[in-house]
């Protein structure tokens, strides 16, 4: 692995951070500025998050620490997906495909940073 790039994890959260950026400029006008932005900045700190993890990967603890922080965006963003099916029930079968997009992330998340942790337990035996 030569790059974060490579990483599935990423490639998915930087795809749904994407998606989810279009989807918020359907929101009415006034949910733009308001369950938007934070909707866009959670999603998009999820990917930004497991970017500068790898970037300390050389401190398997720093790298643990990015991809938590990744996580925590990642059901950050889930919550506020939450809100915009509950304010915005007319949006919900738009918002259903990405609760479960997310919900996928946080599974894949959870299961890289077990296996960084594993590695750096391993690797200091």
């Amino acid at each position: 692995m030569s790059s974060y790039a490579d990483l599935d994890v990423y490639k998915l959260a930087h795809e749904l951070g994407v998606s989810i950026h279009k989807l918020t400029l359907q929101l009415p006008k006034h949910e733009t500025y308001e369950i938007g932005s934070q909707l866009r900045r959670a999603s998009k700190s999820i990917s930004a998050n497991i970017v500068e993890g790898y970037g300390r990967r050389r401190y398997k603890a720093d790298f643990v620490k990015f991809l938590i922080y990744a996580h925590s965006s990642c059901d950050e963003t889930l919550e506020w997906l939450k809100y915009i099916q509950d304010c915005h029930p007319d949006l919900s079968s738009s918002t259903d495909p990405f609760v479960e997009q997310t919900m996928t992330l946080g599974r894949k998340l959870n299961h890289f940073i077990q296996a960084v942790e594993k590695q750096h337990l391993t690797s200091k035996s």
